[in-house]
């Protein structure tokens, strides 16, 4: 048994595929259906059960998977700790930002941390709330920056800042005749939202019933249309396609000309979100955190409300 076997299952049970979690360690399919098959035969059980479409993972292989996830974790703290005897910031630090917050955080934050760290290189990625949340928690990324609630065992979260959201429409449309919007002004309305999958969807419906698709035959069904990303769906809102609900940091109604785009902000109680950093307890680089933190309050952001966060110390023993 050696830790590449345990990330070659680890990888297996996160994917459920064998060409996929090949591809996610780095390795050919081959190489770890050899690796898999091989550990399973010195432990005497099977991990896995194999049919022509889907990988299925069995009772001791769930268990099996959990202690390998805890051993990988192990090892990765030894490398992190060995790291922290030296210069904190003197080693990559490896980042992971949602969506919705990536595009529109990360110019400053890079340039921000450029210049607290300048020997600590950002190794950055956008992807979904769950996908970050494994990450992190197999020690393939260091720090992950989300939207609260968050709540995963062993994982510390630090608040950043308040984001309200707001309402972007085309100039043209005739609720931009309203400076405030509530809910219940969207409904019959072509409404823009982001895919199944993305957690921002999910916390627009929850501020924004009225937001909700509904089945075909309802009549009082808003219109949505998805869009892949935050920035597809403000192209289609100034192409006149419909209005959209966004975190106040991705209106961008200023790369088009005022002719085409409207922001409007929403009546009382204004819909909002949280976004915190979150790492694992047993990250032992605390001065990374306070870097990030930092870099992040100084970041152009004039529409959010700073939560005035704390530093970082290292849990204790």
């Amino acid at each position: 048994m050696n830790l590449s076997e345990l990330r070659y299952i680890v990888a297996l049970a996160r994917e459920r595929h064998f060409r996929r979690a090949a591809t996610a360690c780095f390795v050919s399919q081959p190489t770890l259906s050899v690796a898999v098959r091989k550990l399973e035969e010195e432990l005497g059980v099977a991990l896995f059960e194999r049919t022509r479409n889907e990988v299925r993972i069995t009772p001791a292989g769930v268990r099996v998977v959990e202690q390998a996830q805890r051993a990988l974790e192990a090892v990765e703290s030894v490398r992190q700790c060995a790291m922290a005897d030296s210069d904190q910031l003197g080693s990559p630090v490896r980042i992971g930002a949602i969506y919705t917050i990536g595009p529109y955080l990360f110019p400053d934050l890079i340039v921000n941390l450029r210049e607290r760290a300048p020997d600590m290189p950002l190794v950055v990625e956008e992807n979904y709330t769950a996908v970050l949340g494994e990450k992190l928690k197999q020690g393939e990324l260091d720090v992950i920056i989300i939207s609260l609630p968050f709540d995963e065992p062993n994982i510390l979260t630090l608040p950043l800042y308040e984001e309200p959201f707001i309402i972007l429409l085309p100039t043209a449309h005739p609720l931009t005749a309203r400076k405030t919007l509530g809910s219940k002004n969207l409904e019959k309305e072509t409404v823009l939202m982001l895919g199944a999958g993305h957690c921002f969807r999910d916390q627009v419906i929850e501020a924004c019933p009225a937001c909700a698709p509904k089945s075909a035959g309802d009549s009082g069904a808003v219109y949505t249309t998805e869009g892949s990303s935050l920035e597809t769906i403000r192209h289609m809102v100034a192409s006149g396609m419909g209005l959209t609900v966004l975190p106040c940091t991705a209106a961008g109604a200023d790369r088009y000309s005022q002719r085409l785009l409207a922001i409007r902000r929403f009546t009382r109680p204004v819909p909002k979100r949280i976004v915190a950093l979150a790492w694992r307890v047993s990250f032992p680089r605390p001065e990374v955190i306070d870097a990030l933190r930092d870099a992040i309050a100084d970041a152009d952001l004039s529409c959010i409300r700073s939560l005035g966060t704390r530093r970082v110390q290292l849990p204790g023993p």
